[in-house]
């Protein structure tokens, strides 16, 4: 798939040494051709959690079928 900025993706795979985990929604801010995208990762009251370069297979686009989740976000036990 072909990312753009600004674009929703879900993280493939637990980071737990960032604190996320698979599932956890990003938005692309920056396209690295050919295969890394930095990804910024917020809690819902808009505080950075992680901004991190990925390669394009750490990240999925949202499709249709998907539903949010709420969690709560701690670094330390993620």
């Amino acid at each position: 798939m072909q990312f753009q900025r600004l674009d929703t993706v879900i993280l493939n795979r637990d980071l737990p040494q960032h604190g996320l985990r698979r599932g956890d929604l990003g938005a692309v801010v920056e396209v690295y051709l050919p295969n890394d995208l930095e990804v910024e990762f917020v809690t819902l009251a808009g505080r950075t959690a992680a901004l991190l370069t990925l390669p394009v297979s750490d990240v999925r686009g949202v499709s249709e079928a998907d539903l949010p989740s709420v969690r709560s976000f701690d670094r330390k036990t993620a």
